[in-house]
């Protein structure tokens, strides 16, 4: 059996999907907010004893709309990105069950000194000491208390995206939006990336950290003008440099960065090129009405 956290956010039910079409026996765990390591083990022990194989963690806290909100709510930010993860991990200790986390690639910003894209090695370089916002640097602190466990992945993912249409989606974000920064950033696709994570769990690829992001990147103006070319035609996008960007909104630093997937795809975990899975979305694009 599969322990899911998280069910009900972006992430956590495509989690949910997937495992239900796949018949995978789960339990999808309803409010994780108010999670305590003794509701966990209570429930554990009512329910008989399940064989839980993993524990899969997708709860979180983003900042709705936009990641601005967590500076606003530092308490529910802190709670649920770095308590609830710390419970999860207690009790699996506890249990001897592999926990799996979604984490993100918020923790870093731009690319290596050399151009290189960011390896699961380096060293995050947009925590609360480099100036990161409370969001990245919560992130940072529950990949540190999952890491101490023997049996674990983390998995980092990087601004979502699908066909569908959705407040949580990139293309939507950009289709809403009046103006627009100016980036270059690895992003994920959400069905592809839960599917790889899935497959990771299932092959048992070795513990550890990876990227689970789309091989390659994109800039911001390549996106929109693959947008304004299929769905968005009549569209005008006010494109803006960070330092206009970040001075007329008044807003926290956007964590855009390049990341490394090949250490997944060398476990022979599949995802697609980014160019190639934002070509299906856009021509699988579903609006909602």
């Amino acid at each position: 059996m599969i322990l899911l956290f998280g069910s009900t956010g972006y992430i956590g039910s495509e989690f949910k999907k997937q495992l239900t079409a796949r018949g995978i026996d789960a339990f999808f765990w309803k409010d994780s907010f108010s999670l305590t390591f003794q509701k966990i083990d209570s429930w554990f022990n009512e329910s008989g004893k399940p064989n839980i194989t993993a524990a899969i963690n997708a709860s979180g806290y983003t900042g709705s709309p936009n990641v601005d909100a967590c500076d606003l709510n530092k308490e529910e930010t802190i709670k649920s990105n770095v308590i609830i993860p710390q419970i999860i991990s207690d009790w699996c200790y506890s249990k001897n069950i592999t926990l799996c986390q979604i984490s993100t690639g918020c923790i870093y910003v731009g690319k290596n000194i050399d151009g290189s894209a960011f390896s699961e090695q380096d060293v995050p370089n947009f925590s609360f000491k480099d100036g990161g916002h409370i969001y990245s640097g919560s992130k940072i602190l529950s990949e540190k208390i999952i890491s101490n466990l023997k049996k674990h992945y983390i998995w980092r993912l990087k601004t979502p995206f699908e066909e569908y249409d959705h407040p949580k989606n990139l293309i939507t974000k950009l289709l809403k939006y009046q103006k627009t920064l100016m980036f270059e950033s690895s992003i994920s696709n959400k069905q592809e990336c839960v599917n790889a994570c899935i497959e990771s769990l299932i092959q048992q690829i070795p513990f550890g950290t990876y990227n689970v992001t789309n091989t390659g990147h994109i800039t911001s103006e390549y996106l929109i003008n693959k947008i304004k070319s299929t769905i968005a035609k009549d569209k005008i996008f006010e494109m803006m440099s960070e330092e206009d960007f970040y001075r007329s909104f008044k807003c926290l630093k956007r964590a855009n960065c390049i990341l490394d997937n090949s250490k997944i795809r060398s476990h022979g975990i599949k995802i697609k090129n980014v160019n190639e899975s934002i070509d299906h979305c856009l021509n699988n694009w579903k609006c909602n009405e």
